[in-house]
């Protein structure tokens, strides 16, 4: 089993993997190692203990784009 690091907000080691989000569904969180801490309810990368939000934003602007993309293509 993975390891994450504690939570950069509390320092508590209770974290627990986050499977599913309305920003990425299945993949963003795996892609992310996107996790929450069960104390204060903090999410952030498990193996850096940064947050996610820079690289949610840039996952969530490129599949807005492909979908933009492929849409237009369609039409």
């Amino acid at each position: 089993m993975y390891e994450y690091v504690s939570c950069p907000n509390c320092g508590s080691d209770k974290i627990k993997k986050v499977n599913y989000t309305l920003w990425g569904g299945y993949l963003g969180p795996k892609l992310f190692t996107h996790v929450k801490c069960t104390d204060c309810n903090t999410k952030y990368n498990g193996k850096t203990g940064k947050s996610n939000t820079i690289p949610i934003v840039i996952y969530n602007v490129i599949a807005f784009a492909i979908v933009f993309a492929i849409y237009y293509s369609l039409v």
